[in-house]
């Protein structure tokens, strides 16, 4: 198996046990009653590069990163050097991440908190809100297209923003049929965990024009962004070089001003342009 399928095999058998102790009924009727949503897509709305800034302990393909790292102080790190959003890993296999760690961040910023994972169950989604979570990650290529437009219409009708992630020219289409309007391009292919940052620039003409595109994966530097705001994207989803920073907040500080002086581009070209 591939990387992708060892991780939804493990997930798979995580979301049985969940089920066994946590009912879904009581997920949904925390759901219910939950208020306080942050509104994660209008803060990548504001002008200027939009960072949206991970909490990441590990990862599958480069191992640990920062196993002790305090989701409290470094969210608090994260805002005050111009984060737009938080993404938080919750995946604790092969991420070492918690809805604990989405907790706690989140209780000490005002910004919003994306739940980053691999979701493909409507328990995961009642999940999400019920763990306070502003937002949620749903990955195309893991969902058939009856599953995606479900999981969508439900987290939405919760109250939660969706970052819909492809990664291909089929991907694209799909994330347009679904109506998606905030769409992440993985630069790295969840199969192999390969990565490569000009992904995102290229792909992204398949998407429709006013899509909000964010970059994922593999972005480290400031000639990174440069490249992509040069393209049209002006949005990103940082982890890895964020967690290993000393100075996490001078360096989103430095990143967020990047585009001063860059000549804008559209959001994104229509296919075929």
């Amino acid at each position: 198996m591939n990387f992708l399928d060892t991780i939804l095999a493990a997930k798979r058998v995580e979301i049985a046990r969940a089920k066994t102790g946590v009912p879904q009924a009581q997920l949904e009727q925390r759901a219910a009653e939950r208020r306080g949503f942050r509104d994660f897509s209008a803060a990548l709305d504001a002008p200027g590069v939009r960072i949206i800034a991970e909490i990441k302990r590990a990862s599958p393909s480069i191992g640990d990163i920062h196993t002790d790292l305090n989701p409290s102080a470094l969210a608090q790190k994260y805002a005050a050097g111009g984060a737009a959003a938080l993404s938080v890993l919750t995946e604790p296999s092969f991420f070492k991440g918690s809805a604990a760690d989405l907790q706690r961040a989140r209780s000490s910023v005002s910004i919003p908190v994306l739940r980053k994972d691999f979701i493909f169950d409507p328990y995961q989604i009642y999940e999400t809100a019920a763990m306070g979570a502003d937002a949620l990650l749903l990955i195309v290529r893991i969902l058939d297209d009856e599953k995606l437009h479900a999981l969508y219409a439900l987290a939405r009708s919760l109250g939660l923003d969706v970052l819909t992630e492809v990664f291909d020219e089929h991907d694209a289409a799909r994330a347009t049929a679904l109506g998606a309007t905030l769409v992440g391009i993985n630069n790295r292919d969840l199969a192999q965990f390969k990565t490569d940052i000009t992904h995102a620039p290229r792909l992204a003409s398949y998407l429709p024009p006013q899509t909000k595109v964010v970059a994922l994966s593999g972005i480290h530097t400031t000639g990174d962004i440069r490249l992509n705001l040069t393209n049209g994207i002006r949005r990103f989803l940082i982890g890895e070089a964020l967690v290993r920073q000393s100075d996490p907040e001078s360096a989103l500080r430095e990143w967020t001003t990047t585009g001063i002086g860059v000549e804008p581009q559209p959001e994104t070209t229509p296919a075929g342009s």
